[in-house]
Parts: structure tokens; C-alpha cells; sequence
């Protein structure tokens, strides 16, 4: 192994406030964990994220990075110090060459980062990537200049941090605690670190208002895609009518070989439509017979995942029911309400509404129910 990174999430972010840590809070629909260890591996030069993390979580943590190429996460220490030198002597066996410090909390990393950080290990046995202090810095005591200082060769230090392997797991090993970073052991030690680059997107979620701020980074540099989705089934004696995913009382119920709900079946079509991933016969195929009778709920819930999957976040949901009878209005709250719950957002972005066909068609002489529906997605370029 060549370069291993360390995934720092043992933290609490008590700052930040809330019952979560900040690691794990939903990130325009995946952990901001999640988003930071794909942001590490993006560019490929990452070999493997080993994830450190409290004892409890490791679990969770797992979960969370499945799919991707890390390690099984390790427990962290009582600070940050101790999680790290845990970080380095999981990956001893392993022997990378170099390795990274990043912390979970930032998950947004331009591209090009991890590369210059491992240029300048060509050189140097530290590299980090920092930004110039652009503010005038004042000394004060508590709410009293003392003076001002200079601020010409102050910079802000951000993640990831890299290093030589061996070197840095040495000096954790003979450091006292105390060190601000992981860049403070070899500076303390008279080894060279180099800077590189930071950027002011590399935030690290710390206060409030923190996480809005890199929702917007990361949304600028999504593409809006829109997908439509049609779906008609007929009407029969015998079986309930589900209408996106709301049991409706009616003389009739839709036929089908699951629970025929033509809305979300019309919704799922929409959003593998706007994500190129076929239609909703080709992820559950009405040949396959654990199908059979299957609440749509777990499609749409599987559609969501899809939007997730491709770190891409819902806009906005509208269906239209297209039927005489029963009529819609009085269940609309609770359609919006059911299928903003499956879709994990909130009720604003969802419409459902109904139209009638004037008697005309198969609609206007009862026979069925059709519904249209159309998404728009946010989806990383």
C-alpha cells in the first residue's frame, strides 16, 4: 500500500450543538462522513481511509463507508492525539509510504488537494494544505486591544495533513500529549513541512451555520437533471386502492403485480429517469415473484436511495392522479405527507394533485387510474 488516509471521526462537536455529532449529520442526503471519505478517494490516488471513531460507533461507521474502500473502523483515544496514533497503528501491518490526517467534519476537499499534498512528500516529510490569514488580527484582553499582529506569514491550516508513514507513527509514539496537530510533531522535531494550496471551500464543520455554508459549496457545483414518469392501471372488485401510498376507501382497487400504486409508481419512474437508471420494471421486474403484492413504498424508498447514492439530493416531487372518482383533494395532505416521509424531505417539495378527463377515455369511464409525476434532482457533475 502506497497511501493510506486516517478518517478522524472520534470527535462530539459540542460546538456545533445538538444531540449529533457533526460527523454524522445528513449532508444534502449522506452523512457528512460519508461525503468526506469519498472526497479523499475521489481523485484515486487513496489507497485505503482507515476510520477512527469512538468505540461505540464503529459499527455505525461501517455502515456508513460501505461500498467504499476502507478499512474496518478502530476506536479512538480520550483526545485527538491518542485517536490518531490508534489511526497509525492499525495501519502498521499495512505499511503505506505515506499517509493522510483528515478530519471527518470536512467534507468538501477540491480536486487536486491529495495531489500536491503528495508532490511536495516528494520533498518534504509534512505537507499540509493551508490558507493565508486575509483578516487584520487583533491581540486583546477581554474586550481590549492589546495590539495588532502581523500578519504577512500566518496562514490557516486545514486537512487532510500528509506524512511519511514511519515517521509520523515515530513521533506519535515518543510525543507527550498536548500537540494542536499532527504537522506540530515535526515541526517540534525539526523536521520540514511544506504548504500547499488550502481553499476556503475546505470548511470544517465546527458552528452553527457551518453545515449551510458547505451545503451551498456543494450544491454549486451540482447539475439540475429533471425526469418524468407515466404509469396506468385498471380498475378491479376486490382489492384496496393504494394512491401514493395512502390506502383510499373505494368500491374498487387498482390491479397489479404488486399493491399497483400508479403515483409512486409513476415517481420511481421519474427519478431513475433523471438519473439514467432505466424505469421501475427493470429494478423490480413484475416476473419475480417475491414482488407480488408489495407495498410501492419500498420502491420509492429504493429510488431515494439511488438519488443518495449518486450524492444527489431531491428538489422537488409533483404527481398528478388522473381519475373521476374517489376524489383526491381530501387525501392529498396525506399523500404529500407519506411520500415526502419515503423520499426523506420535507412536505414543501412534494405536490400531489388531480385532474379528471372530462369523461373522455378510459379514465372518464372509470375503467383505471393513470398519474404522471416529474422530479427534478441535484446531482455532482
Amino acid at each position: 500500500m502506497k497511501v493510506a488516509a486516517l478518517l478522524m471521526a472520534a470527535g462530539r462537536g459540542e460546538r456545533l450543538g445538538g444531540a449529533e455529532p457533526k460527523q454524522f449529520l445528513p449532508l444534502l442526503g449522506l452523512p457528512v462522513l460519508r461525503r468526506a471519505a469519498e472526497a479523499l478517494l475521489r481523485d484515486g490516488l487513496v489507497d485505503a481511509i482507515q476510520p477512527v471513531c469512538a468505540e461505540a460507533e464503529r459499527a455505525r461507521v461501517d455502515d456508513m463507508l460501505q461500498g467504499l474502500a476502507a478499512l474496518p473502523a478502530v476506536a479512538g483515544g480520550a483526545t485527538r492525539q491518542a485517536s490518531v496514533r490508534a489511526g497509525l497503528e492499525a495501519l502498521e501491518n499495512r505499511a503505506p509510504a505515506f499517509v493522510l490526517v483528515h478530519d471527518a467534519a470536512r467534507p468538501v476537499l477540491p480536486g487536486g488537494t491529495v495531489a500536491s499534498l503528495l508532490a511536495a512528500l516528494a520533498e518534504a516529510e509534512g505537507a499540509i494544505p493551508a490558507q493565508p490569514v486575509a483578516d487584520t488580527l487583533k491581540l486583546a484582553e477581554g474586550e481590549t486591544v492589546l495590539r495588532t499582529i502581523p500578519r504577512d506569514s500566518l496562514f490557516r491550516a486545514q486537512t487532510p495533513q500528509g506524512f511519511r508513514f514511519p515517521l509520523l507513527l515515530a513521533l506519535h509514539r515518543a510525543a507527550p500529549e498536548g500537540a494542536t496537530d499532527d504537522a506540530f510533531l515535526l515541526e517540534a522535531a525539526g523536521h520540514a513541512v511544506r504548504l500547499v494550496p488550502g481553499s476556503e471551500s475546505n470548511v470544517k464543520i465546527t458552528l452553527p451555520g457551518d453545515l449551510e455554508r458547505v451545503e451551498a459549496t456543494i450544491m454549486r457545483e451540482m447539475l439540475p437533471r429533471v425526469g418524468t414518469g407515466f404509469d396506468v392501471h385498471r380498475l378491479v372488485a376486490g382489492r384496496p386502492l393504494f394512491l401514493c401510498g395512502v390506502e383510499v376507501p373505494h368500491s374498487m382497487g387498482l390491479d397489479g403485480h404488486s399493491d399497483a400504486d400508479v403515483g409512486l409508481h409513476a415517481l420511481c419512474d421519474a427519478i431513475y429517469g433523471a438519473l439514467a437508471e432505466g424505469d421501475i420494471g427493470r429494478h423490480f421486474p413484475p416476473s419475480e415473484a417475491q414482488w407480488k403484492n408489495a407495498d410501492s413504498a419500498a420502491f420509492l424508498r429504493h429510488a431515494a436511495g439511488r438519488i443518495a447514492a449518486r450524492g444527489g439530493v431531491l428538489a422537488n416531487a409533483d404527481v398528478t392522479l388522473v381519475c373521476e372518482r374517489p376524489k383526491i383533494t381530501p387525501h392529498a395532505p396525506a399523500m404529500i405527507a407519506r411520500v415526502a416521509s419515503l423520499l426523506g424531505v420535507d412536505e414543501g417539495r412534494v405536490s400531489v394533485k388531480a385532474t379528471t378527463t372530462e369523461r373522455l377515455g378510459f379514465p372518464g369511464r372509470e375503467e383505471g387510474i393513470a398519474a404522471q409525476a416529474a422530479v427534478s434532482l441535484l446531482v455532482p457533475a
